[in-house]
Parts: structure tokens; C-alpha cells; sequence
């Protein structure tokens, strides 16, 4: 049976997910696509749904990058894929406790609503069980696209898995990574 709230948004991890992972990368030449990156990018805004992107940022809070070289770094990302619709990073550290960092909900919660979108109108795609989390607490879609550095655990406990990133566009495009139960529940209670 179909999903009843339909998919309108993609919010995308940034590091090992859209670019290559160089640990706190503050240099916007060093940003390489993901193999299939641009191309599931493109797919997503030919479905007519709109791109986002929700980064944990954690160099910031350790003094290993500025804010201004994450913004250079996102601004070079944003160039390479052409624009996305909103953008959202966490400048936090595991400890601070703050409601952005995945796998808290923050960050999710507030690009939905820059896109006047509820979060069960969206889609979260990332590479560790952090970025799932964080869509599952906000009551979003998810779908794990592992790399190297992705534990057997973080795959073995995710809903939706996709070999590339291109395949986790038209899983989610096929109506295949469902709402998790509580947001079902959510919408059922009123």
C-alpha cells in the first residue's frame, strides 16, 4: 500500500554522502562528488521534489575549521550540484547537547520547514546511523547508503538500504522507504 504523505524533499548528508569525506575539510578545492552523486541529485529535481542538504559540522565546536570555511566548503558543493534548495549544518560537538546535531531531529525539522514542508514530506539520505536517526526522530523517510567507513551494525539496523546514492533516489522515487511507525502514528492521533 502506498505511503499516504507524499515524498516532496530530499535532504542529503554532505560528507561521504554527497562529496568525499576529508575529515573537517575547510578547502572548497578539495570537494570531489560521490560516484553518482550529481547524477541522483539531478534525478531528484527532475521528479520535481526538492534538495537539501543537513550536515553535522562538529570541526567548528573542536577549533578545526571557522564558519566561514564550512560556508566556503558548502557554497563549492552547492556550485558543483547546481543549487540546492536549503541548507542546514550543525556547528556543535557530540557533548554540547544541542537539538541540531544528528541524531537529533533539529536539523531536519527546520529544512523541512524552510521548505514549508512538513518532515514526513521528506526523505533523509546518509551515510551512518546517525543521519537515519535523526530523519526517524523527526518522523522522515530515510535511506542508509553505506561506505567503507559504515558499520555492519548501523546496515543491519536500517530500514532502507541502497548501494549507491543513485539507488536511494529512485528507491525512495518508487515510494520504497517508508514513513517510519511513529510518524504514522502521529498522523493517525490528529
Amino acid at each position: 500500500m502506498p505511503d499516504p504523505v507524499p515524498l516532496r524533499a530530499v535532504l542529503f548528508d554532505r560528507d561521504a554522502t554527497l562529496v568525499v569525506d576529508i575529515p573537517y575539510n575547510g578547502d572548497p578545492s578539495l570537494v570531489q562528488p560521490m560516484p553518482t552523486a550529481l547524477d541522483a541529485v539531478a534525478r531528484v529535481r527532475e521528479a520535481g521534489l526538492r534538495v537539501g542538504v543537513v550536515s553535522n559540522q562538529s570541526g567548528v565546536a573542536r577549533g578545526l575549521l571557522t564558519e566561514a570555511q564550512v560556508q566556503a566548503v558548502n557554497a563549492r558543493v552547492d556550485e558543483l550540484f547546481g543549487g540546492f534548495d536549503v541548507w542546514r549544518y550543525c556547528p556543535h560537538g557530540p557533548e554540547d547537547g544541542c537539538e541540531c546535531r544528528k541524531p537529533k531531529p533539529g536539523m531536519v525539522r527546520s529544512a523541512a520547514a524552510a521548505l514549508g514542508l512538513e518532515a514526513s514530506e521528506v526523505a533523509v539520505v546518509g551515510d551512518i546511523a546517525a543521519d537515519l536517526a535523526a530523519a526517524h526522530a523527526a518522523g522522515a523517510r530515510s535511506v542508509l547508503v553505506p561506505t567503507p567507513a559504515t558499520r555492519p551494525e548501523e546496515v543491519a539496523a536500517a530500514s532502507s538500504v541502497s548501494d549507491t546514492l543513485a539507488d536511494a533516489v529512485e528507491l525512495l522515487l518508487a515510494g520504497g522507504a517508508p514513513l517510519p511507525a511513529r510518524a504514522s502514528d502521529e498522523r493517525s492521533e490528529g
